[in-house]
């Protein structure tokens, strides 16, 4: 019913559109400084005629579309925030800030929820609810996500549902990738300091060497996985710092080991790092040794509420024909903190297909070359439009 006034109205935009997000990657703000990227979304949607709220969780930005009948209200998320790294790109919209870049999607993020907001500000009659536009800062870690719930961005109007989308290279551009049940990966961080007694590397039997005991305890976390785990449940336990010693003929007092988890479902998360300390406690005391086990849990695991997905996958087949719709049933060990918004409301996220070889948009999320093919902006944009008008067109009051 309302295919062809989105689709119509997303290509009269997407110049404006392409505009927007050259503008938004030339000049790449790290998390929680989102300055400018905040200002201009917050402009574009008050010239709209939404209701802005700015500086949410620092930066965060929300507008809101309230329809012209009563009913429920759905969130649609973007993040702003860009990596600290340097770009390789040779465009004439490459970063112009040293060090930083937008290596995740984030700028394309962020202008194709724009792009939503155009659309459906023209279609006001046409809603039953509200529509909340929110641009979150800081997903590239400090959680900013997290920052706005608990400064009551769900809340007046109570938010009903949520739904957010990321670029993915790995998937053609043109289609949108959907994944039922668990889709991205918690991803936690640990680290572990291993307490010995230092000594001469020619009397080793004077000390309690912590290298050793780091070593065992290396090789025995990967049991954790192998042995303890249901081999058809995903999850990763890597060690990616391993560090300690000063010379060549001293043994250390102390080492320290750092990595990541990643694990799919509550229960996991809860159970691998439990799992952790038993193995580090044991082989430790074992050893002479003591240790400190620190672990930082991060973002929670993407799990996607079937009805939302369903809602995504009717619009896509929608906007983009069922040839376009790609269900994928291998969920990434990558994390997003979209997941927090999932704690709270029923949740849909899906990825935005942009490797296109002809235009060199194939390289990996955080790859200083990473690039999008920017035809998936008008067509992300009609997907968002279409997904929240028939989830409020679903669940209007009778």
């Amino acid at each position: 019913m309302n295919k062809d006034l989105i689709l119509n109205l997303s290509n009269n935009i997407k110049e404006e559109l392409i505009k927007i997000r050259r503008e938004i990657h030339a000049y790449p703000e790290p998390a929680l400084e989102e300055v400018k990227t905040a200002k201009l979304v917050g402009d574009k949607l008050e010239k709209l005629g939404l209701e802005v709220k700015r500086n949410i969780g620092i930066t965060g930005v929300t507008g809101l579309l309230k329809g012209h009948k009563p009913g429920k209200t759905i969130l649609l998320r973007a993040d702003m925030d860009c990596l600290k790294m340097k770009e390789l790109n040779d465009v004439e919209y490459k970063s112009t800030r040293e060090g930083l870049m937008h290596a995740c999607g984030h700028d394309a993020h962020t202008t194709w929820l724009l792009g939503a907001a155009m659309i459906l500000s023209q279609m006001k009659e046409k809603i039953s609810g509200n529509i909340l536009f929110l641009f979150q800062p800081a997903e590239e870690g400090p959680g900013g996500a997290d920052r706005m719930i608990k400064e009551g961005v769900l809340d007046n109007p109570k938010v009903d549902a949520a739904i957010g989308a990321h670029v993915w290279p790995n998937l053609e551009s043109g289609k949108i990738g959907l994944t039922y049940d668990s889709m991205m990966a918690a991803p936690d961080k640990f680290s572990i300091k291993i307490y010995g007694k230092g000594g001469h590397g020619a009397q080793p039997h004077s000390t309690v060497d912590p290298i050793s005991i780091g070593c065992q305890i290396y090789m025995s976390l990967q049991t954790i996985i192998s042995r303890q785990i249901n081999p058809v449940e995903p999850a990763v336990l890597s060690v990616t710092q391993f560090n300690g010693g000063s010379a060549h003929n001293i043994i250390p007092d102390h080492v320290e080991m750092v990595g990541t988890v990643r694990s799919l479902t509550n229960e996991m998360r809860e159970f691998i790092p439990a799992s952790m300390e038993k193995l580090i406690k044991g082989i430790t005391e074992a050893n002479g040794g003591t240790y400190e086990f620190q672990y930082d849990p991060y973002y929670p695991p993407v799990i996607n509420d079937t009805y939302m997905v369903d809602i995504v996958k009717e619009a896509g087949e929608i906007m983009l024909g069922e040839d376009n719709i790609h269900i994928e049933n291998v969920p990434s060990m990558g994390g997003e903190d979209f997941s927090y918004f999932q704690q709270k409301v029923p949740g849909g996220f899906f990825v935005v297909g942009t490797g296109n070889e002809e235009k060199g948009t194939t390289n990996g999320l955080h790859n200083p070359y990473f690039n999008i093919d920017e035809d998936i902006l008008p067509q992300a944009s009609a997907v968002l439009s279409e997904a929240a008008l028939l989830y409020l067109d679903k669940n209007k009051p009778e």
